[in-house]
């Protein structure tokens, strides 16, 4: 089989196709034919050897890739046989194999696709979703609400003006350059309703920003950090909620303890902490796909071009969840 083989830390270009052994499921696992592949921010990291110290160290050669969607191939040891040829979705976590045409994967873990979704839309569903899902239960969104998305034509910014929208909020989405334009303006409630957008490589954007606000935000989803993320946070009302998931732009918003005491502001950042109930967050996110909630935006890669992905990601030149398709 063909596999994107990872041979030494460094730049994008360490990631070669190579015709590889197909592997074999083992005790509790399943044999999956990948039909699309997640790459994801944190796979970038990983490749140039500087992942987190929560996760344990990855020795090389090594295939990357932690989020698949495909059909189960075969089933190993004490696996039940009625998994084999369902299509399905998982998170195989510290495992990796993902970019390759066929993986192993934790029988424990899957997820049987619902139907009418996709394999890209799954895989953009069980990592990101589950973080977009995640990002909610922090600061849940409501009819009452004004929501800022930075970063909305990205992968998890795009599902996050979705589910805004679905729970009735106010959303204004923010995008940098006219090439990203298009990412946003093409989110849809279901009930026809659209973000405001915003351009933020624009001079005057932030005087935008605040005349659609009209009054200030509740809410911000903030995954850019840096001058974007510190104008929208002093835009918030008081008693307003400012939910961190990243910064893309290279460094996280400042904040002064006192600033936020003085206009009664929650300040909360997601990631890093341990994560609880992944599975439940997974489901969510799947079935919120499943009823029209979320149109999971995808930026597709052939399998070979793996390096070019990754450089996307790193260039923030991507639109979407990014997916190789072997």
């Amino acid at each position: 089989m063909k596999a994107i083989v990872q041979r030494e830390f460094g730049a994008a270009d360490v990631l070669v196709l190579e015709e590889t052994e197909r592997p074999s499921p083992g005790p509790g696992q399943v044999l999956v034919r990948v039909g699309a592949a997640g790459v994801h921010t944190l796979d970038t990291v990983i490749r140039q050897g500087q992942a987190p110290p929560t996760m344990p160290p990855h020795h090389l050669p090594m295939t990357p890739g932690r989020e698949v969607a495909g059909t189960v191939a075969e089933v190993g040891p004490d696996v039940p046989e009625t998994w084999a040829g369902k299509r399905v979705v998982v998170h195989v976590g510290f495992l990796n194999g993902g970019y390759a045409e066929y993986t192993v994967a934790p029988a424990a873990s899957l997820h049987a696709l619902p139907e009418g979704v996709a394999f890209a839309e799954a895989v953009a569903a069980i990592g990101t979703g589950r973080t977009a899902q995640l990002v909610l239960n922090a600061a849940p969104p409501g009819p009452q609400d004004t929501v800022i998305v930075t970063g909305a034509s990205g992968g998890l910014g795009n599902q996050l003006a979705y589910l805004s929208l679905a729970a009735g909020a106010k959303v204004v989405a923010l995008y940098g350059g006219e090439a990203k334009r298009a990412a946003v303006t093409a989110v849809r409630g279901r009930d026809g309703a659209v973000p405001l957008t915003v351009d933020t490589s624009a001079e005057d954007w932030v005087e935008k920003m605040r005349a659609e606000l009209e009054g200030g935000a509740t809410i911000v989803y903030d995954g850019v950090g840096g001058p974007v993320a510190r104008a929208c946070l002093e835009s918030l009302t008081r008693g307003g909620k400012h939910v961190v998931v990243g910064w893309a732009s290279g460094g996280p918003v400042e904040a002064t303890t006192a600033e936020l005491i003085d206009r009664a502001l929650t300040f909360t950042g997601v990631l890093g902490a341990p994560i609880r109930e992944l599975r439940v967050l997974e489901t969510h996110a799947l079935e919120a796909v499943a009823r029209g909630e979320v149109k999971p935006l995808v930026h597709p890669f052939p399998l070979a071009e793996a390096a070019a992905a990754h450089t996307a990601i790193e260039g923030r030149a991507s639109r979407g969840k990014v997916v190789l398709v072997p």
